[in-house]
């Protein structure tokens, strides 16, 4: 978008939401058009009434290149938050700006990410196509819970297996082993979506 004027046969806002600059520049931002000309922080604020239940984990012990793409498709689907479990640096590249507007954790061990989601309440659900798990299309995944996810390659790791309360894996039927991890956590956290959100909400 334009600047304000350029835009628009009305004055512009003057309240605390919108940003005079992006009002005077325009808005070249990859945001919805209802966030148009706001500030970072009051977009952030307007998406933490509307976050859903659900959080993300990566596991990031090789710098795994996915992680990006996650934390663009959580704040796509309005994920409460995004957790990077290892390493904390993480290419950014794939985020598209969009880690700006997500709440980020670390932890630096599996076992940290357990306690933490122990202590707040949450089912943790691990995504592995391994020996044992159930199939994401047909289980009922728990409204509070951490989609918990393995880097690309070797997947979820034997502690987060052995810590999650729950394994789910993702139908295939071609001749690859395994899906790219950013997009099962698109998958799957699309599987939440249409079991628990209120579709009426979506943008």
């Amino acid at each position: 978008m334009g600047p304000w004027a350029a835009e628009h046969d009305s004055p512009p806002p003057t309240d605390d939401r919108y940003d005079p600059t992006l009002l005077d520049e325009g808005d070249t931002r990859n945001v919805v058009d209802a966030y148009r000309y706001w500030t970072r922080e009051a977009i952030v604020a307007d998406l933490d009434t509307r976050r859903h239940p659900f959080h993300v984990a990566i596991e990031n012990f090789a710098h795994d290149a996915n992680i990006g793409t996650v934390v663009r498709t959580a704040n796509a689907f309005a994920a409460a938050a995004v957790h990077i479990v290892g390493r904390r640096r993480w290419n950014r590249r794939g985020a598209m700006v969009t880690d700006r507007y997500q709440h980020l954790m670390h932890h630096e061990t599996v076992a940290d990410l357990i306690a933490w989601a122990r202590d707040s309440g949450l089912t943790v659900v691990a995504v592995d196509n391994t020996p044992g798990a159930l199939p994401l299309e047909t289980v009922e995944l728990p409204r509070d819970c951490v989609l918990l996810f393995g880097q690309e390659g070797p997947g979820v790791s034997d502690d987060a297996q052995a810590a999650a309360d729950l394994t789910v894996s993702i139908a295939q039927f071609g001749s690859t082993r395994s899906i790219n991890a950013g997009v099962a956590a698109g998958i799957a956290m699309h599987s939440w979506i249409r079991q628990h959100a209120d579709l009426g909400q979506a943008w």
